[in-house]
């Protein structure tokens, strides 16, 4: 009879122990699906940042083509495209309503390579290596990088780095809190029936078996249920806004679908057997006064 009570599952107390739970783990999965989207944002913002490489005028297209190539091989090149004077013109012209070459009487642009950096590169040591490599080149003429915009950029998302990390572990705190408590009520309501299971001789992981059991389907379930909540969610937002798809990657949402569960079953298994201990190491006289 007392087995049949510690094991039965759906019964209400179950039920809102896994909406609590799930309620807190969608919390948690929110702050974890931040902090890496943050990565991928800085990651993002700093390949698209444009390093536009000004060529000397008189260059022929063989020898652009070379250099182009060159730079392609190149480590810190993530891609790269070119830009011929008459691109830059064209470009100018529908950008300011004028065309620049009417009033010169000659076309002012230069051709151009664009450069997009790889993100490892995009920091001002890398960048000054970069320019002074370029500064060699007899066919470059300028190199031009919105250094101030990238220390920016670099600044702001570290911030916010740190600032989801900090989120994170108070969450992570909060979450196990709430769920001990939660837990902490179930083992209450059964504390005399662990006592008199005691009394007739079980074993401590006797008696703790169904309740890990029952805990671990709680933080299973939780943790499905939360990762449907939070996979519905990515969706919608990437539904409204296709272009969110180059932060929001398919590789950061396996991380959060995995790490939700899997943060779920730990602390409802540490919570339940914290909680179960503790009843198990009082007397009798004690359960009266709790």
């Amino acid at each position: 009879m007392a087995g049949k009570q510690t094991v039965r599952l759906f019964d209400m107390q179950f039920v809102t122990s896994c909406i609590s739970t799930t309620m807190v783990l969608i919390l948690l999965g929110m702050t974890l699906f931040f902090v890496l989207t943050a990565r991928t944002l800085s990651t993002y913002v700093r390949e698209e940042l444009p390093f536009a490489v000004y060529l000397d005028p008189d260059a022929s297209e063989a020898d652009i083509a070379k250099l182009q190539k060159r730079l392609d091989a190149r480590p810190f090149t993530k891609s790269s495209a070119y830009v011929s004077k008459e691109q830059a013109l064209r470009e100018s012209s529908e950008a300011m309503g004028a065309d620049a070459a009417e009033f010169l009487d000659y076309n002012p642009f230069s051709p151009a390579i664009e450069l997009r950096l790889n993100a490892a590169y995009a920091n001002a040591d890398s960048v000054a290596l970069i320019r002074r490599e370029l500064a060699g080149n007899k066919l470059v003429s300028e190199v031009d990088y919105p250094e101030g915009l990238m220390d920016s950029v670099n600044a702001n998302i570290r911030r916010l780095s740190l600032a989801l990390l900090g989120v994170a572990a108070l969450l992570t705190l909060i979450s196990f809190a709430l769920i001990n408590n939660t837990i902490r009520l179930t083992v209450y309501a059964r504390r005399f029936l662990i006592h008199t299971m005691k009394l007739v001789g079980a074993e401590w992981s006797f008696i703790r078996r169904p309740f890990l059991v029952r805990n671990f389907w709680v933080g299973l379930l939780s943790g499905a249920a939360a990762d449907v909540v939070l996979l519905a969610g990515a969706y919608g937002v990437v539904s409204r806004e296709p272009a969110l798809l180059a932060v929001v990657s398919a590789e950061t949402m396996l991380w959060v679908s995995l790490a939700t569960p899997v943060a779920g079953l730990l602390i409802t298994y540490v919570c339940a057997r914290v909680s179960i201990n503790k009843y198990l190491r009082l007397s009798a006289g004690s359960l009266y006064y709790m």
